[in-house]
């Protein structure tokens, strides 16, 4: 390859495209080259020729979505930065910005205001900041449209072409209506810290990313119509898929903002519909699933950068109990992976521990009936609508979280479920596999059922004692919803569904409940339909290295 980096820069009527070009050539520092798309007239002043400058001419507008699309498509580079032709770049922005990157990141640089120009009294020589063109002179330091310096009716621009260094951003994200946001209060958050630190969005002037990432991520939505929701459509596209939106602190761009209309607003004419149409597709895309790359929801998203200004989400949650007395690698690697789900966790434990937003500690021994205790304790303490069974010993898919249930007075469960021996590795999966680790319920529902099951098993134990519990649970049931036995709790119903992607229930030594891995050991052979057996290598969605706290 030639270059390294392909910096794309989609120009309709922007006059100061030009120097935008010199500035990027001048300031960077690798190989690195411009690719101009031209959409729908030339400017002026125009563009210098120069070697590492590539343009593109269209004499009717594409669009500025479909001219990026188009100039990452002319790239060869390993990395695209999109570029607004109104910006100033760092020295040395490239090599900065390739130096820190990973594969499934896109990259921000910190962002400034450019302060592109002056307005010139050509009479008395006061000068102002940048805006539309001027009718009267103004005093310094007053408001335009108030008082007058002086009678003249002749200006002109003198050129500034330097950041407001006393105007920087790092952070944004997006409303709950998907409009950009500025979010300056994030900075305070310990993980906001580092040079390289996250950011659930961008503004869309100025992003940075491996171009092979970019059409892993379908390169920008042209249906969406030219320009809108450019931020939001990378932040959630970078997230949704299990990547991330990182913003690197140690290099930047300055932007100029074209906000008071007039001769100094947008350059070309921006329909409201078409605006709103961006946004109504941004909506069916990530709030109403309908991209299918996406391994996480929105719910997710949010809960990762909880809280986020304007969404209070209180829709899914997760409660995850355990006796204590696991292998700690596969209680740690469960943890892990929880935590990177980004939902709100409630632990409940027999042992105190520093799990989720909230622990609930039973000083109990291990059983069904603490089991059922540790559940209620844990439901009651999370505030969410819909909860998510998670057991100390399955490791949970992301895909598993998308789920959102239809009635809030169904049981569902997740039938995708693979099996792992620890010993072995050997897989096994089945067609029915509604297991109590892959619930997902309306909380209030699960608190009553929940609720009444621990009265039914102590008043059991009341008036029998321990003879024959163990036989009287199982005829219970340990899944709502699953059985017409008269023992049932309650005559509630369930339903399953399929994640993209199986959870993986660790089989060990310290299961509750026993694996059977032969067919024969099964008296109804219905619960044998599908039955698959395998390798901890061949688990779709998941990678080999994500198992080695095994040591198989």
């Amino acid at each position: 390859m030639k270059y390294d980096l392909s910096v794309i820069i989609p120009a309709r009527n922007e006059e100061f495209a030009s120097r935008t070009v010199k500035d990027v050539i001048n300031k960077s520092r690798g190989k690195t080259e411009v690719i101009i798309i031209f959409d729908g007239s030339w400017i002026k002043p125009p563009v210098e020729d120069h070697p590492d400058v590539t343009i593109v001419y269209h004499k009717e507008s594409i669009g500025q979505r479909a001219a990026v699309n188009e100039a990452a498509k002319i790239s060869q580079a390993k990395f695209i930065l999109k570029l607004d032709g109104h910006c100033i770049m760092d020295e040395g922005f490239d090599v900065k910005l390739m130096a820190n990157i990973e594969h499934d990141w896109v990259v921000i640089p910190a962002q400034y205001n450019l302060h592109a120009f002056n307005w010139r009294c050509k009479k008395c020589g006061n000068e102002w900041y940048q805006g539309r063109t001027p009718k009267k002179c103004y005093m310094p330091g007053e408001s335009r449209g108030e008082n007058k310096k002086c009678d003249s009716k002749e200006f002109q621009r003198v050129m500034v072409w330097k950041p407001r260094f006393n105007r920087r951003s790092e952070h944004w994200r997006f409303d709950s209506d998907l409009h950009f946001q500025y979010w300056g209060s994030f900075k305070k958050r310990e993980e906001a810290k580092p040079a390289i630190s996250p950011t659930m969005s961008c503004l869309g002037a100025c992003w940075f990313l491996y171009r092979d990432r970019y059409w892993e991520l379908d390169g920008l939505e042209e249906e969406w119509g030219s320009w809108g929701q450019m931020g939001t459509e990378l932040g959630a596209k970078s997230w949704l898929s299990g990547g991330k939106m990182m913003v690197n602190k140690n290099t930047w761009f300055a932007h100029m903002f074209r906000t008071q209309g007039g001769d100094f607003g947008f350059p070309y004419p921006q329909s409201g519909n078409q605006i709103a149409h961006a946004r109504k597709r941004s909506k069916q895309f990530f709030k109403e699933g309908g991209w299918d790359k996406a391994i996480h929801d929105m719910d997710w998203l949010i809960n990762r950068f909880a809280p986020v200004p304007g969404w209070e989400n209180k829709q899914k949650g997760i409660i995850y109990y355990t006796d204590n007395q696991l292998n700690l690698k596969i209680a740690h690697a469960v943890q892990k992976q929880l935590n990177s789900i980004g939902y709100k966790i409630v632990s409940s434990s027999l042992k105190k521990m520093d799990f989720g937003v909230k622990n609930v500690h039973l000083k109990l021994e291990r059983g069904y009936l603490t089991m059922f205790k540790q559940i209620l304790g844990a439901l009651k303490a999370l505030d969410t609508e819909f909860v998510f069974y998670c057991e100390h010993d399955v490791l949970y898919h992301p895909t598993h979280f998308n789920f959102t249930p239809k009635d809030k007075n169904v049981w569902y469960y997740n039938n995708n479920v693979v099996k792992v021996d620890k010993e072995t590795g050997k897989t096994l999966k089945t067609d029915d596999c509604k297991q109590v680790s892959g619930i997902c319920v309306n909380r209030d529902t699960a608190i009553k059922h929940y609720t009444k099951r621990v009265e039914v098993v102590e008043k059991y134990l009341k008036e029998h004692g321990e003879e024959g519990l163990n036989s009287f649970i199982r005829k219970i049931g340990f899944e709502p919803g699953t059985h017409n036995r008269a023992e049932r709790i309650d005559d509630a119903t369930s339903e399953v569904w399929n994640s993209k992607y199986p959870n993986v229930d660790i089989r060990h030594e310290g299961n509750l409940t026993a694996t059977r891995w032969n067919k024969d050991k099964f008296r109804n052979q219905k619960f044998t339909k599908g039955w698959t057996e395998g390798t901890i290598d061949s688990i779709p969605g998941w990678k080999k290295e994500q198992f080695n706290f095994l040591g198989i």
